[in-house]
């Protein structure tokens, strides 16, 4: 099927207040709770064909991180620890106390930040295709030229980007993914016209500029212990 599968005809959207943003959320099906986390150059929309499979028997929560898709844009807290607190107010606005972790890319980061802070409301977290800044071989990653993108940010990348919003875009698809003949271009232009909306390459940006703090903040949670959940990655 072209284009960006839709959510089904069960599911609605809530706009949830966070400590300083307002997230935008899909919601459906019935039974234990399933939180899925997008990362960058889509939105909570990649999950539509996921939600359709697990409602029948789990209740699915779909959000777009701060900054993305169709939540807000504050001017901060793009840090993961505290868009790890932006899962917890969606949860407790749904009346959610424990649910299964879904993450990919920056969506992994803020997952990490949720499960550390809040490790007795994830049942198990299935984290896909990104690392966690501070853990592990950051310092070796950071240096990886494939990965310029994570310092590529300031007001004059924003006037170089704005308007060619396509053209940064199609650069993460065509070179970081696994195949990038699978992002049909009706899903291209779906994303690309996301990221094109008023302020949100800005925040886009801010994601990545939030890494220097995202390590600090992982190395303390490091130094409280390990996860205790399952963690398939």
């Amino acid at each position: 099927m072209a284009g960006v599968q839709r959510f089904p005809s069960g599911f609605r959207t809530e706009e949830i207040a966070t400590d300083g943003a307002t997230i935008h959320v899909r919601v459906g099906g019935q039974g234990p709770a399933v939180i899925c986390l997008h990362g960058f150059g889509d939105t909570g929309d990649m999950w539509a064909p996921l939600a359709a499979a697990l409602m029948h028997d789990h209740a699915v929560v779909v959000p777009d991180l701060r900054g993305m898709g169709l939540s807000s844009h504050p001017a901060d807290g793009y840090d993961k620890k505290t868009q790890g607190g932006d899962v917890a107010r969606v949860l407790d606005r749904l009346q959610i106390q424990e649910a299964d972790l879904v993450t990919h890319d920056i969506g992994n980061m803020v997952g990490y930040a949720f499960a550390a802070q809040y490790s007795d409301r994830v049942a198990r977290w299935v984290a896909m295709d990104a690392p966690l800044p501070g853990i592990g071989p950051w310092d070796e990653i950071i240096r990886n030229p494939a990965l310029w993108h994570f310092n590529f940010r300031g007001p004059d990348v924003e006037r170089l980007v704005k308007g060619r919003e396509r053209i940064y875009l199609d650069r993460f698809w065509n070179e970081l993914s696994a195949d990038p003949k699978s992002i049909d271009e009706a899903t291209r232009q779906h994303y690309a016209e996301l990221y094109a909306r008023p302020g949100a390459m800005h925040s886009a940006f801010n994601q990545f500029a939030a890494f220097t703090q995202d390590a600090i903040d992982n190395q303390a949670f490091m130094a409280r212990g390990k996860l205790t959940m399952p963690v398939p990655a």
